[in-house]
């Protein structure tokens, strides 16, 4: 967890939240007392921003956790040359401006030491108890010299199971990610490039469905300029330039004011500007953008029913936009996040956006679960609500989202599916996938149960979300009682009834993948065509004909696989297939199963979930094992940096690891970037991971990943 250094252009500052000096945080976390009868200098600072939301808490363990991290860091430095006890402490003020609880800050400061000093879990277990022992094991990376290239999604696996029974653990992640994307310009262009993807394909979605929306904004930003610079930098002109312009919100704002005063209505009216990315994204939808356009009023008031009354005294006293109000403090988001939305029309003819909200809403508005404090309290003053008499803990709100905030529907659901997907390249790309779904809806069953599905979700989705590997059967549904295709896309309250045929012999055909927007549908229909490869063999799984691939491992489910593979049978007269869903490559353990009437033979990893399934059902194993002729044939996308002599420097390191070009292509360049895809032939599979570290090693490469489908068998 120790990316570094430089911020590459400052977002927008959040009020109340002023930056630290890292250097004079350094110079107190080395120079500093570290008596026990006071708190050290550097840590005085996390000190008066958690009592500023705990007043009463014990600061003793703070200390002695940061007394632990000082000693066993010392003597270590980040790229930036500041100590490198100040991360974790920079990480610790983070979540204390949020509010997090004293575990969380006991945690946050160790949350390196078992990664990257001598300590031990069982020594923070010993001294500090379970509780921080596990959210420190949570957000401590696994080892590369372990993993290899599968260290990164199996981490991030580790992590979301260790927030499914503790959310903390990502809390402490989000906050550890957003210093290190702080402080990330000492790093080369490649690596900070390669930080940036990861955080905004994961890391930022994961905060917005947290609702952690003070991180989850800044990151997007960091993210923003690394990522887009040149959008960035025209932004950045624009908001420049705006600032020296009238200011209308001002102006509504404090007309806002005048008129919920003779209201007699307690509140506070704010101006909220719009952070880079959410101004950015205003003005690709608008065009040219009004004054009003860089901000928002907002409106904090003490009860919820205060909230309807301001709305009641807007929309009398100026001309509301009717179209841009929506409700969610009566109909919350997924991520917790409650408040009136509504635009009103000025003096002078301009739109102003307003937010309505509580002083409650505010807080979990902008910290999310971290603004629950210890939901696992014992005391009960910080935990959700007990559940009704005869309530599973773990039963679902009416919204279909499971009661308990810190556990919500979608982290259940991804729960469920990962276990389905073994292959770490699997995972990866199907929790991309996942999460870049940023919107959900809410569909009713007709046992009067609900399910929570991704927006666009189909009712192939819906029959798997509801039965499992059961739904292979499906052959329709009923949508709010009319017969519907399998491909029919759901809204928001639908009713959906899945139709399963009792005695059905066949399974899910290569096309339901084109309907399947969820990745538990997806990994269990792919699982039924890779163990029924007759059922796929004149299509490629979720292909449409005419399309080629963007990008996803060739290892994947539904990819072709090298035909060059040898694999030895115990039939001899056998065609060989190797399983999508396991991915097998020499040397992995191997068996075989027969399909199309014992004419071809399906080769699985031993430890693939389909074996367990087949056996179970009687299937027979045919024993397997690599023969001598192991070449392989990929397709790998790298992602560059444009530079004078890169293709030739690429070429160089493919041919050094062996591999033989078959063919390449070069996108145009897009804000200095430049995507090249190569079909290579391998002498052996084995050789891949090298291959890839080979390729992201040449200077201005900042990623490589394995495309989708390659083209064709050798």
């Amino acid at each position: 967890m120790s990316a570094e250094a430089t911020n590459p252009g400052a977002p927008i500052r959040r009020r109340g939240r002023p930056r630290i000096d890292l250097r004079r945080l350094g110079r107190a976390a080395v120079l500093g007392p570290v008596s026990r009868d006071r708190l050290p200098d550097a840590l005085a600072h996390v000190a008066e921003a958690h009592r500023a939301h705990h007043p009463d808490a014990d600061l003793a363990v703070l200390q002695r956790a940061y007394l632990l991290a000082e000693t066993s860091h010392r003597g270590q430095t980040r790229k930036s040359g500041e100590p490198y006890i100040t991360h974790p402490l920079a990480v610790t003020l983070i979540l204390a401006q949020l509010g997090a609880e004293t575990t969380t800050l006991t945690a946050s400061l160790l949350h390196d030491t078992v990664e990257d000093t001598e300590v031990t879990l069982d020594q923070v277990r010993e001294q500090f108890g379970e509780e921080v022992c596990y959210l420190v094991d949570g957000v401590t990376k696994l080892e590369k010299v372990d993993y290899g290239a599968a260290a990164e999604p199996e981490t991030f696996r580790k992590m979301l199971v260790a927030t499914g029974d503790d959310v903390r653990v990502m809390s402490i992640k989000l906050a550890d990610r957003l210093h290190n994307m702080r402080t990330l310009g000492v790093m080369r262009p490649e690596k900070q490039a390669r930080i940036a993807h990861v955080t905004r394909d994961v890391l930022i979605p994961l905060a917005e469905r947290l609702g952690v929306q003070a991180l989850k904004t800044e990151l997007e930003d960091l993210a923003f300029a690394i990522l887009h610079p040149e959008e960035y930098a025209r932004t950045s002109a624009v908001i420049a330039a705006a600032a020296d312009g009238p200011d209308p919100l001002t102006a509504i704002a404090g007309n806002v004011a005048s008129v919920l005063r003779e209201a007699g209505i307690s509140s506070e009216v704010l101006v909220r500007p719009r952070h880079f990315v959410s101004v950015h994204r205003v003005r690709v939808k608008r065009g040219e953008l009004r004054g009003s356009d860089f901000g928002r009023v907002l409106v904090l008031v003490g009860e919820d029913a205060d909230c309807y009354a301001v709305l009641g005294e807007l929309h009398t006293c100026f001309t509301p936009v009717i179209s841009e109000f929506k409700d969610f403090i009566a109909a919350p988001k997924f991520n917790l996040y409650q408040s009136l939305h509504t635009a009103v029309v000025g003096p002078d003819g301009e739109v102003a956006e307003v937010l309505i909200r509580t002083h409650r809403m505010h807080k979990v508005a902008e910290a999310g679960v971290i603004a629950l404090g210890n939901p696992y309290a014992a005391d009960g003053t910080a935990q959700p609500a007990e559940p009704a008499d005869g309530e599973s803990p773990d039963a679902e709100a009416p919204d279909g989202e499971r009661a308990d905030p810190t556990r919500p529907g979608w982290l259940s659901r991804l729960l469920q599916w990962q276990q389905s997907a073994p292959d770490p390249d699997t995972f990866w790309t199907s929790l991309r996938a996942d999460l870049a779904q940023d919107r959900e809806i809410t569909v009713f069953c007709t046992d009067g149960g609900t399910l929570g599905l991704p927006a666009g979700a189909s009712c192939v989705d819906a029959a798997y979300a509801q039965h499992g590997d059961a739904a292979h059967t499906c052959i329709g549904a009923r949508v709010n009682g009319r017969l519907a295709t399998l491909s029919t896309v759901l809204k928001d309250g639908d009713t959906v009834q899945p139709l399963l045929a009792e005695d059905a012999v066949s399974g899910p055909s290569p096309d339901w993948l084109d309907h399947a927007r969820t990745p538990a549908a997806r990994i269990a229909i792919t699982g039924w065509l890779d163990a029924h490869p007759q059922a796929a063999e004149a299509v490629q799984p979720g292909l449409p004909a005419g399309r080629e691939p963007q990008s996803a491992p060739p290892f994947g489910p539904g990819a072709r696989r090298a035909r060059t593979a040898s694999a030895v049978v115990d039939q001899p007269d056998a065609a060989v297939r190797l399983a999508g869903c396991c991915t097998p490559v020499p040397p992995d353990e191997v068996t075989g199963f027969t399909v199309r009437g014992g004419a071809a033979v399906t080769v699985h990893r031993l430890r693939c979930p389909a074996v367990a399934r087949m056996e179970a059902v009687g299937r027979a194993q045919v024993a397997v094992s690599w023969g001598e002729e192991q070449a392989c044939r990929v397709t790998l996308v790298a992602e560059s940096f444009g530079r004078p002599r890169l293709l030739a420097d690429l070429t160089e390191a493919i041919a050094g690891a062996d591999a033989a070009v078959i063919s390449a292509t070069v996108e145009p360049p897009s804000e200095q970037r430049v995507r090249h895809t190569y079909t290579l032939r391998l002498p052996d599979a084995a050789g891949l991971p090298a291959l890839m570290r080979a390729m992201r090693e040449v200077p201005g490469v900042y990623d490589v990943s394995r495309a989708q489908h390659p083209a064709g068998a050798l």
